[in-house]
């Protein structure tokens, strides 16, 4: 059971990731265009900011701190 919640959580955790990169190369490119005054979504990429970004990077800590844990007790379990 742990060890399929464990896997469940990483591949979880794998997609976070590739969100907040996404998002983070999203901004700067953005933010590029922004200063040649193109519009490339940095207004959208604003409205999304705290109820998508935020939540995703506020997940991925969340999931990196409860992999570690986990880890731990089970670290300390076997012995």
């Amino acid at each position: 059971m742990k060890e399929t919640f464990l896997n469940w959580l990483n591949r979880f955790l794998v997609f976070d990731v590739f969100l907040v990169l996404f998002a983070f190369f999203w901004f700067a490119i953005a933010l590029v265009a922004h200063s040649f005054n193109l519009d490339l979504g940095l207004d959208l990429w604003y409205k999304l900011w705290t109820p998508v970004f935020q939540t995703a990077i506020g997940i991925l800590m969340l999931g990196a701190i409860l992999s570690w844990l986990i880890s731990k007790i089970s670290q300390k379990l076997k012995t």
